[in-house]
């Protein structure tokens, strides 16, 4: 367990850093034709400069784990170690209830036989999921212990899956604790319903013409409580209730090829038209509703001790943490997918509540943003030519079931491709190196509407317009797959044209990717991928003109954002 912090108010995050390795060492050119940029030099010590005694680098590649070797000169961009957990959670949601941003009190707005809906984030955060009690639980809590102080019996809770998949109960019960499971579930607990009749209720347009629908019973209620856990910062806000509760006929005014080609970064929100977009949408919402935010920040330490050594850097490997990645790198070659899987799935991940804010929408998130900002962000100076990056095994749309290939590309494009503020890590027209087996498989319940996308619709365009424009609504209203995702697990059938949005921006910053470890080559070309059978193949391939080019390496899970300056 980690040690402990005060916890009222939440305190600033530390901003030190562990010292991962020697000073750099000037890089080793590659062969090549003598296109050379000046290097810079001054790094931050999470930043590593390898040299040729530097260990090989660790990294995911699907549900398993492999050595890569990377030339001298490669930097390589590691996490910040976990920012110390509050010391008493319970008291942290307690002082934030009271003590509000932008906000009176929780308790102020309380009175008996009022009708209150709590929402919640859905299982797609965090990754992989929390060890119980999730703050989720303990949020809800607190929060259900003061409306029954203040006399308030008619209240509903909603899992905010938007157009995700139905949470299974188990999967419920995991979040909210057996307790309030028992009690409110399943007519007073449940998932949200974005394709039914009834159960959505417009709220309004904006003055660009979106509109905004939302859950009715969310509406119609006289306070809405929004919980909300904070993975990274494309999360929370406005993106809570407006996404959160909404349906296709909201998602689609931004989640759409022009406004994702012109979403910059996760990490810049300001200067994302996505946000830009959902903002508009969300203040249409903040004036109509009653809405009361609770958001929750939380660090980065994903792995519990057999796996911490994914922390490190690997030249800082005890002679155990070397043999434990050596066996289980090993193992897990051996061993079929779903057992690879399992071994993932079956120890929850230990992380830390670091903040609990509370209040008006804006206000509260922008306290959120600052502690997620201190937990991920690393200053990288300059942009490179190459980025490496492993894609594990897991993403927000795949939990319990397997990473399919059009979930890869948005690991790769949508998710590794914007890990970044200020600028991307990769130049424009510079290569993406991505690790990943690629291989052609589907969950058959939850992403049924993928595999028709995948093999129907990508044979015919990658042309996110066009998919737009031809495909898309077919999709959205077919009967069959709508049925899948109101009664079954299945997400929604808009969902995999948003996923192959989310792409777009490194679509269009014209990134060159190659993948290593593809056991096809079908699915790759399908992508519009390149393939290599190795990382020193594929950095020959990736070289191009540039005599000397600069190779980064994002180290990731855990999740590591760079504050970029060019």
């Amino acid at each position: 367990m980690t040690t402990p912090t005060p916890v009222s108010p939440n305190p600033p995050a530390p901003d030190s850093s562990e010292r991962l390795a020697p000073s750099a060492h000037p890089p080793t050119p590659l062969a090549g034709p003598l296109v050379k940029r000046p290097r810079p030099r001054s790094e931050h010590p999470l930043v590593v400069t390898l040299d040729k005694a530097s260990a090989p680098r660790c990294a995911f590649s699907g549900d398993r784990l492999v050595e890569i070797d990377l030339p001298a000169g490669t930097r390589v961009v590691y996490p910040r170690p976990p920012i110390e957990p509050l010391r008493d959670v319970d008291a942290a949601i307690r002082y934030a209830l009271n003590h509000p941003l932008g906000s009176d009190p929780f308790h102020a707005k309380l009175r008996p036989g009022m009708k209150v809906v709590i929402a919640i984030d859905d299982i797609s955060l965090p990754l992989p999921p929390m060890r119980r009690p999730d703050v989720r639980e303990r949020v809800l809590t607190v929060v259900l212990q003061m409306l029954a102080d203040h006399g308030v019996e008619d209240v509903e809770i909603i899992i905010a899956t938007s157009v995700h998949r139905r949470m299974t109960a188990a999967e419920v019960r995991h979040i909210v604790g057996d307790r309030i499971f028992k009690t409110y579930w399943p007519k007073r607990l449940y998932n949200h319903d974005a394709e039914d009749p009834k159960g959505m209720k417009l709220v309004g347009a904006t003055d660009q013409g979106e509109v905004v629908e939302l859950n009715r019973k969310a509406v119609e209620s006289d306070l809405l409580v929004y919980v909300n856990l904070n993975l990274v910062p494309m999360d929370g806000g406005h993106k809570s209730v407006g996404v959160g509760l909404c349906g296709y006929r909201s998602l689609r005014a931004h989640h759409n090829p022009r406004v994702m080609r012109d979403c910059w970064s996760y990490m810049d929100p300001g200067a994302s038209a996505l946000a830009t977009s959902v903002d508009r949408m969300g203040r249409l919402v903040e004036s109509a509703l009653n809405v009361f935010h609770i958001e929750t920040t939380i660090n980065n330490r994903m792995f519990d001790t057999p796996l911490g050594f994914l922390h490190k850097n690997e030249d800082d490997w005890t002679a155990g943490e070397r043999a434990a990645f050596k066996g289980m790198s090993y193992a897990l070659t051996k061993l079929p997918p779903s057992a690879r899987q399992a071994i993932f799935e079956r120890v929850p991940s230990p992380y830390g509540v670091t903040g609990v804010f509370a209040g008006e929408c804006e206000a509260v998130h922008a306290r959120t943003l600052e502690r997620c900002h201190a937990q991920y962000l690393v200053p990288l100076r300059g942009q490179a030519d190459i980025l490496v990056c492993g894609v594990p095994y897991i993403s927000p749309y795949n939990v319990h079931a397997y990473l399919n290939p059009l979930l890869v590309q948005v690991m790769a494009h949508g998710y590794l491709f914007n890990l970044y503020r200020g600028a991307p890590v990769v130049r424009k027209g510079g290569t993406m190196i991505v690790l990943h087996p690629c291989t052609d498989a589907f969950d058959k319940e939850q992403h049924a509407p993928y595999i028709e996308f995948v093999h129907d619709v990508l044979p015919q365009t990658r042309d996110a317009m066009v998919m737009h424009r031809d495909f898309e609504e077919k999709f959205a209203t077919n009967p069959a797959y709508i049925e899948m995702y109101r009664k079954g697990h299945a997400y929604h059938p808009a969902h995999p044209f948003f996923m192959w949005y989310w792409g777009e921006a490194a679509r269009q910053h014209e990134v060159r990717t190659i993948v290593v470890g593809a056991d096809n080559d079908y699915i790759p070309k399908l992508l519009g991928w390149e393939t290599a059978n190795n990382v020193t193949e594929a950095l020959a391939m990736a070289q191009g003109n540039t005599a000397d080019p600069e190779v980064t390496m994002l180290h990731v899970p855990p999740i590591v954002m760079a504050d970029v300056t060019v």
